[in-house]
């Protein structure tokens, strides 16, 4: 007997996929986006989901285990990561003084990611809040070569960042998940 879950996936039409195309939140119909701007949204929003989808289904315990042992790593914890990363990034983007940590010192993300529902639901509600609150500061520069902040780092560079950031994230997450109920896909 192995404490190892057994691989599988939700899809039925291909097997290594997360889900079937037709229940896939990122499968979209028609032309992609038009122009750079909006193709790097979508990018973004599609690492966003796919982060989400990775962690869907899941109690507190669940994506609280650090299921790749030494890694602190934890789906919670990846969560709690990101909600810190979005409002570093809006710190990049201002003049003022940094905003304060969410969750203290450094990797108290990781290290508070707790099994306990409290946590998850406030990691879920800071993730959300912290996205907006980043989208909504960046929205004021719609030309991607504008150079913002007290580094003068471009528009375009952050938004490069921001997918760099999830899709190396969502990597994590596939094991992360995998090693935790066996759940396997894209």
């Amino acid at each position: 007997m192995s404490d190892r879950p057994a691989r599988w996936t939700q899809a039925t039409v291909h097997p290594d996929m997360w889900t079937d195309p037709d229940d896939d939140p990122r499968d979209r119909e028609g032309p992609g986006p038009e122009g750079e701007l909006a193709t790097l949204r979508e990018f973004l929003e599609d690492y966003r989901t796919t982060l989400r989808m990775k962690c869907e289904g899941l109690d507190a315990e669940q994506l609280a285990r650090r299921s790749v042992p030494p890694s602190t790593m934890s789906l919670l914890g990846l969560l709690r990561h990101l909600a810190e990363v979005e409002r570093d990034w809006r710190d990049w983007i201002g003049d003022g003084e940094p905003l304060p940590k969410l969750y203290g010192e450094k990797d108290a993300d990781f290290g508070g990611a707790v099994a306990n529902r409290a946590v998850v639901a406030a990691a879920y509600a800071d993730l959300e809040r912290e996205q907006a609150a980043t989208d909504a500061a960046l929205a004021r520069y719609p030309d991607l070569g504008e150079r913002v902040g007290r580094e003068e780092i471009a528009v375009r560079e952050l938004m490069v960042h921001r997918i760099e950031e999830y899709a190396r994230h969502c990597g994590h997450a596939d094991l992360l998940r995998e090693c935790v109920d066996g759940r396997v896909g894209q």
